[in-house]
């Protein structure tokens, strides 16, 4: 959500704290502001929208100073005003911070502070926070930060600085990330790598109840108590090619067409076709208390938990687990019976999703064991679960996920095959998924090549406000995420559902002007699904279909059709997704959408 940027060197920190703001733009934000120790004080520049806005107030004034910070806000208490844009400053206007997450008891903090004649200036929770630290002020900032977050409840990344100590950088974090990249004589602190790897590829993470106190030429780290920490420096995966949009006209599009060579990264080192195993060494030490599990919970939000769907299937089917998907927003607030032998999957891309977070806390405080499937190295699910795999599909930009919902499904698919040879599932069998898996990767890059074709059919219905996506069994999940995704980018309203659910219900909706999305593949249910087609067509509804590549029948039922190659059904999932991607893509480009920064949306949702 929220991106935080901060510099200490000795170089001009305002071009390096926009230029970093502008590489976290993805993330989601309505406010920007930057704050940089200058003569002596603090120079402020706030403004509501985007960080354009922001420029144009900063072309008008001079702001020198190798010590400052940035931030781009998504509103939560108060409204994107420049008046509750970050930073906030304290009554003084001699200490100024930067906050990602929420203070649960602002309100009672603010009322202490009221009644000690503190005035405030904005609605949001985060100036309570740097009122406060300003209360307890007394030559030493960071004594200050420790005195006010021994009174906070709630969720936080925050950055400080002071205009009485130059230089001077005080990080802290609660829920919230912080990365410290280390230079030479210089560090760059964030809430994202993405705005540090164009400076150093160093990096230390602080863990919750850490700080760090950063100058130009050192840092340290310690607990809120003061107990020193000795933290590891190490080296991010990614570069700044990775991050960068190329000859792309969108991240999305950019990131879509990577998808083959993110499986390929996903699976290197740990598929083998020729020998017919799997190597998961995340697993490893946890491997024969997975072999003996009794029930697998996937919990995960919004397109990880599409995934996860999609998990459910591969490990009851290919491992014979009972497994249950549940919504990380609601998993934590039911009591959910964790029984002897559960086993708890968190799916996060960032790995810093709150709700996620919160549903892995409640397991482990029920006594299970807890596996991560994220994206990010080094985030917060990482470091928590007790075991878990990477994706290593590289840095996904643009807010609607594509590669990193694909490499989820990648990697609950190797995990159910890992589990499954372990308790029932033949070697042959084994060994043929493994050589249909590592095809994979060349048949989406097949299919990326109708792209046109797609672009030409979502011309035609872009501007239809009604959609449905339906499916059976394994291609249930993708009708969700095929509808999904085009809510995201276009602000179609779209559902996705069980294609047999149709009719109990949804059927009355279908009129000549609804497009509905048939994923109709060749597989167990494929005879169903035709039926179902045959009862859209029998009410004008206009059918678009995912076939596979040969199927001459589906062709004479739909209007349009996208074939895909055939793989065995397990493995379709990440095979029909890719022409559903593509045509949210193109819908959203003809409708003239934000295509990578979606209204209201963010990349990384640290907030519950």
């Amino acid at each position: 959500m929220c991106g935080i940027v901060a510099y200490t060197g000795f170089r001009d920190a305002r071009p390096i704290l926009i230029e970093g703001l502008k590489r976290l733009e993805y993330r989601g934000y309505d406010s920007a502001g930057i704050a940089v120790q200058s003569a002596g004080k603090l120079q402020l520049e706030k403004a509501a929208g985007r960080i354009s806005v922001l420029e144009q107030k900063l072309a008008t004034c001079e702001m020198k100073g190798t010590c400052g910070m940035s931030h781009t806000r998504w509103a939560t208490h108060g409204a994107p005003t420049d008046l509750n844009a970050h930073p906030h400053t304290d009554a003084s206007n001699r200490i100024s911070l930067v906050h990602n997450g929420i203070i649960e008891n602002y309100q009672a903090l603010r009322t202490y502070l009221e009644h000690r004649g503190v005035e405030f200036r904005s609605d949001t929770d985060t100036e309570v926070l740097v009122q406060l630290i300003g209360h307890f002020y007394k030559n030493d900032i960071e004594a200050a930060v420790r005195t006010a977050l021994r009174d906070v409840r709630g969720t936080y990344g925050i950055t400080v600085i002071c205009a009485d100590e130059p230089g001077r950088i005080i990080a802290a974090r609660k829920g919230s990330p912080l990365i410290v990249g280390v230079g030479d004589d210089e560090y760059v602190v964030a809430s994202d790598a993405a705005a540090i790897v164009q400076h150093t590829t160093q990096v230390i993470y602080l863990s919750d109840g850490e700080l760090a106190t950063v100058w130009e030429d050192g840092f340290r780290t310690t607990t809120l108590d003061a107990l020193p920490i000795t933290k590891e420096v190490t080296e991010l995966e990614m570069t700044l090619e990775d991050i960068e949009l190329g000859n792309h006209e969108h991240f999305m599009f950019k990131e879509i067409l990577e998808q083959p060579s993110a499986m390929e990264d996903c699976m290197r080192g740990r598929v083998n076709p020729t020998d017919g195993r799997i190597y998961l060494g995340g697993l490893a030490n946890s491997a024969r208390e997975l072999v003996r599990t009794k029930r697998v919970i996937i919990t995960a939000c919004g397109t990880a938990w599409h995934a996860g769907l999609v998990g459910e299937y591969l490990f009851e089917e290919m491992a014979r687990i009972p497994t249950e998907v549940e919504y990380a927003s609601e998993f934590r607030y039911r009591n959910p019976v964790m029984d002897n032998g559960t086993v708890l999957i968190a799916i996060s891309q960032s790995g810093e999703t709150a709700d996620t977070q919160a549903a892995l806390r409640e397991a482990q405080e029920k006594g299970a064991l807890t596996l991560g499937i994220v994206n990010v190295v080094g985030s917060s699910i990482a470091r928590e679960t007790d075991a878990g795999v990477y994706l290593h599909v590289g840095p996904e930009i643009g807010v609607a996920s594509t590669k990193a919902y694909v490499g989820q499904v990648l990697v609950l698919t190797m995990m159910a095959l890992y589990l499954g040879r372990r308790r029932h599932l033949s070697q042959p069998d084994l060994q043929s998924y493994l050589s249909a898996l590592h095809s994979i990767p060349k048949k989406i890059n097949e299919i990326t090549k109708q792209s046109d074709a797609i672009r030409e059919v979502a011309e035609r219905y872009k501007d239809a406000e009604n959609w449905l996506y339906l499916g059976r069994g394994y291609n249930y999940p993708t009708a969700l995420e095929g509808a999904l995704k085009l809510k995201e980018i276009s602000y179609i309203h779209a559902e996705g559902m069980p294609a047999a659910e149709m009719k109990h219900g949804p059927i009355a909706l279908i009129t000549k002007n609804m497009p509905v999305v048939f994923i109709a593949t060749k597989g167990s249910q494929y005879e169903k699904v035709v039926s179902n087609i045959e009862e859209v067509r029998a009410r004008d509804g206009r059918v678009i279909a995912v076939a596979t590549e040969g199927d001459t029948e589906i062709s004479s039922l739909a209007e349009h059709v996208f074939y895909v190659p055939d793989v065995p059904e397990p493995l379709q999932p990440m095979v029909t997704v890719i022409p559903l991607q593509l045509l949210a893509y193109h819908a959203a480009v003809l409708r003239g959408c934000d295509v990578d920064k979606p209204r209201n949306l963010a990349k990384s949702v640290t907030v519950e």
